[in-house]
């Protein structure tokens, strides 16, 4: 006899697709920058109060991680005060407006085309904003799902977030192709020290003025739609049981569960949940560490520089149509993550992780060889597609899983609030580092850079392995009060 039926099973589902929105937009505002960052770094090379270099552009393309670290943080605090809904709308809004401030930065203080420090710290603020909800959403959306769903199904329902988020940057990656068009993009090369050069100003002059703005007003649509149809579905029974609202918290578990069923998973909540918190350190430093650590190798492993600078990368590789390669490239993510959402249940958290730790280390590793000894340029971007698909089986979703599950129902709220953060943090020193490592050189031309950044990262997907060996539990088929018994003292 099946646990749900197909009007309980329609509730859930249609619940997780909401909230999966969230995951689009994270991966839709992480990714829209690999679109428009060469022409947002020819508009900045028109500045004359300022010189725009690699490390001005480092910090653009990465500030919206900025916000990411702080809603991470403020994710505890909101989801444990107004709940996991509240804090959602909250996220909606602020991707909203973001879209729109980075759209036309100059809004009401500045001139509007004028290039100056003044409007580019304008428009990392208005990046920030939306990062905020970036962090909001990431730390919130795969929380919301785990605490909704029946145990048998969590695994495979959080999973989707991580579809989503794929299918976000997929569609920005289309969105981006789409509004470059016919256009060129701004061709920018290093002619001296701090010194840069546009070698294609009139062909790249649209690109340069609003093609850009395009790219991040574009994100304004499913903002809204999330922020509306989170009205349409209910708040978590775990939190509706831990601010007092037992009946709501049945009633939501019965459209999901069924009454008998319900009965059950509300007695087993209320046992688990003694207070709405209990201090971080209950059950002891390790949980807290394994959390933290399975957000730094998630991001230390390098896939964000993949993820945001795709185009730029394709291009060193020395393809003409580079955004048609980021599009393939999104294109085999998604299908990959299918490949954990279907097996997550089946093989577990942990053999997903460490085989995707040693695919990822190969594909890293064969394209700093393919720099080193000067192989063909179709074996680097296979490398890299093997290092990207290998992590969107494995780290990309599994992570995500189990920063979700792992932790107490007592201390999730702040412990996943934690683990987010440092997540961004590594994320933020990952992508702002990337494009002076890369453009590294000893002697002129050599591609120091390409070969040390990416033999980095594959020694940090072996390290990422042998972690996951070691300390992580696996989680296959516990439900969330059982990580109280787990890593109970």
């Amino acid at each position: 006899m099946k646990s749900t039926t197909s009007s309980n099973s329609l509730y859930l589902y249609g619940i997780v697709l909401v909230a999966v929105i969230g995951g689009l937009l994270f991966g839709y505002d992480t990714a829209v920058i690999s679109g428009a960052e060469k022409g947002l770094q020819a508009f900045f090379l028109g500045s004359a109060d300022f010189v725009y270099t690699d490390v001005f552009h480092g910090i653009s393309c990465s500030s919206a991680l900025i916000g990411c670290i702080i809603g991470s943080f403020l994710s505890g605090v909101l989801a444990t005060r107004f709940g996991r809904r509240t804090t959602l709308k909250v996220a909606g809004l602020l991707f909203f407006l973001s879209a729109l401030g980075s759209y036309c930065p100059e809004f009401l203080f500045f001139d509007h085309g004028q290039p100056g420090m003044g409007l580019l710290v304008a428009f990392n603020v208005y990046r920030i904003i939306g990062g905020i909800g970036v962090g909001l959403a990431s730390a919130i959306c795969p929380m919301y799902i785990a605490e909704i769903a029946p145990s048998h199904l969590r695994g495979k329902l959080v999973s989707w977030n991580q579809f989503a988020i794929i299918f976000g940057q997929l569609v920005v990656y289309f969105v981006n192709f789409a509004i470059l068009g016919d256009h060129i993009a701004p061709i920018v090369e290093q002619v001296g020290e701090n010194v840069y050069a546009i070698l294609n100003p009139e062909a790249s002059a649209w690109c340069t003025e609003v093609g850009w703005r395009y790219m991040f007003v574009s994100e304004a649509v499913p903002a809204l739609l999330f922020f509306l149809l989170l009205f349409c579905v209910p708040e978590t029974p775990r939190y509706l049981v831990m601010t007092g609202r037992d009946r709501q918290a049945l009633g939501v578990l019965q459209r999901i569960n069924g009454e008998e069923r319900a009965e059950r998973i509300f007695n087993d909540i209320r046992n688990s949940i003694k207070s709405e918190t209990e201090p971080l350190l209950t059950y002891g430093v390790l949980v807290i560490f394994v959390g933290i650590m399975l957000s730094v190798f998630q991001q230390i492993v390098g896939i964000n520089a993949v993820l945001y600078y795709a185009p730029r990368i394709f291009a060193s590789c020395g393809f003409d149509n580079a955004m048609l390669f980021t599009v393939f490239m999104g294109v085999s993510n998604l299908l990959f993550t299918l490949v954990a959402i279907f097996n997550v249940e089946r093989w577990g958290r942990k053999p997903l992780l460490i085989s995707g730790s040693l695919g990822m280390a190969l594909g890293a590793l064969a394209f700093a060889a393919a720099n080193l000894f000067g192989l063909n340029p179709l074996f680097a971007a296979a490398a890299i597609m093997v290092y990207s698909a290998s992590f969107m089986f494995s780290w990309g979703p599994i992570c995500w899983v189990l920063i979700s599950e792992i932790f107490p129902n007592t201390i999730r709220g702040a412990a996943v609030a934690i683990a987010v953060a440092f997540q961004w943090i590594a994320n933020f020193a990952v992508s702002s580092s990337f494009v002076p490592m890369y453009n590294m050189e000893v002697q002129p031309g050599d591609h120091f850079g390409h070969i040390f950044v990416y033999a980095l990262y594959g020694a940090f997907c072996l390290l990422a392995a042998l972690f996951v060996w070691r300390l992580v539990p696996e989680t296959k088929g516990k439900t969330l009060e059982d990580m109280n018994r787990l890593w109970k003292k």
